[in-house]
């Protein structure tokens, strides 16, 4: 019986080294990512640079309006729909803008845009007010 154990455990050994060495197994457990060090060759290449200068309304209104604003999101004025904004721009812009910066209702601040200048809000709600017209 044990010598039937060490064959099938030997056989199974062999076996198993026959897979790992297989190269269609190692591409698939291959790591996902690899790291890149100053200096290795990979490292040549530039990164991407970042996009100068303020974003335009319709940026900020794609990147992150739309969201909300192009379906009614809780109660979230649509673009596009005139009825939707008249009573909110008879508040006048000063008003739009300061709930739009500061946030109003469900709005979070901003419009969850952290990163976006007051300028850049300003812009978005423009958009959306020549939009809805």
């Amino acid at each position: 019986m044990k010598k039937l154990f060490g064959i099938l455990l030997v056989s199974a050994l062999v076996s198993g080294t026959a897979i790992a060495n297989d190269d269609e197994v190692q591409a698939r457990i291959a790591p996902v990512g690899s790291t890149c060090m100053s200096g290795d060759d990979c490292a040549a290449a530039p990164a991407p640079a970042a996009a100068a200068g303020p974003k335009s309304g319709k940026d900020v209104y794609g990147g992150f309006c739309t969201t909300c604003h192009g379906a009614g999101v809780m109660g979230a004025p649509k673009y596009g729909t005139a009825a939707d904004w008249a009573p909110r721009a008879a508040k006048g812009k000063d008003t739009l803008y300061t709930h739009a910066i500061n946030g109003f209702n469900a709005m979070p601040p901003k419009g969850m845009c952290a990163a976006c200048s007051d300028d850049e809000i300003k812009a978005a709600v423009d958009y959306m007010l020549d939009g809805s017209k």
